[in-house]
Parts: C-alpha cells; sequence; structure tokens
C-alpha cells in the first residue's frame, strides 16, 4: 500500500507523539507498505513555524533531517497534482490539505490523516486506533 501522510501525522511519527496511534504507526513502518511526505507538508511545517502556530520541541532543520533520515519518501507537486487540486470541491479550504488530497487522488495513495473533512473526497483514509 502506497501512504500519503499528513502534516500531524508525519511530526507525530518522527516525534514519537502518543497521538499518533500505535496501529497506523506500525501500518506506516510495515515494510510492505511505502511512506510519503509531500512537499507541501514541508512547506506547511515552515510556514506555521515561522508564523509561532507550530510549537517543536526542536529544531525545524532537526525536523526535516529525522524525516530525511526516516526512510520516507518526499513527494514533490507536479503540474497534475496542481490540475487535480483545481477540480476539488471546497469542503476543506486549507490550500496544504487540498493539495494532499489532490496528490493522493492523482497518484492513487491512501492518506494518513485524523482529518475529518478529508472524508469528504474521493481518497482512500487511514487512521487506525
Amino acid at each position: 500500500m502506497k501512504l500519503l501522510l499528513d502534516t500531524h501525522a508525519v511530526i507525530w511519527l518522527i516525534t514519537g507523539d502518543e497521538r499518533l496511534p500505535r496501529k497506523t504507526k506500525a501500518i506506516i513502518e510495515n515494510k510492505d507498505n511505502t511512506s510519503f511526505v509531500s512537499i507541501a507538508s514541508l512547506w506547511e511545517m515552515g510556514i506555521k513555524h515561522s508564523l509561532g502556530k507550530l510549537n517543536l520541541k526542536t529544531d525545524l532543520s532537526l525536523i526535516f533531517d529525522l524525516i530525511d533520515e526516516s526512510g520516507l519518501n518526499l513527494l514533490s507537486i507536479t503540474p497534475s497534482h496542481i490540475l487535480t487540486n483545481t477540480t476539488l470541491d471546497f469542503h476543506n479550504k486549507d490550500p496544504f490539505d487540498r493539495l494532499i488530497i489532490a496528490q493522493a487522488q492523482s497518484e492513487g495513495f491512501t492518506v494518513v490523516s485524523k482529518d475529518g473533512l478529508f472524508k469528504n473526497y474521493k481518497i482512500k483514509l487511514l487512521w487506525d486506533k
């Protein structure tokens, strides 16, 4: 299974935050699955961190290093993703979430997210408690 982690799922995974359900973590870490982090998530972390809306216990560059070292794959933003984004209904107005949803639709990935608004889109969603 190909997984695309929402921003909070990435942060909780690499920081060992218990808000990430154990079953979900096990699925992400299962070597039979391939897990991706969107460049949009790194962008979102950078913006929220600079605005003081993302309180990390460590430096943002260390978070990026941990993502790089974790075995998670980075997913670039392509013109196809942007075109898919333009076709999405506005159930969710967050631009980062919308891009992650568009990427998941374009690539056929399952999104790992606890965000209830994601259920309004034609994507596979994973959040196992």
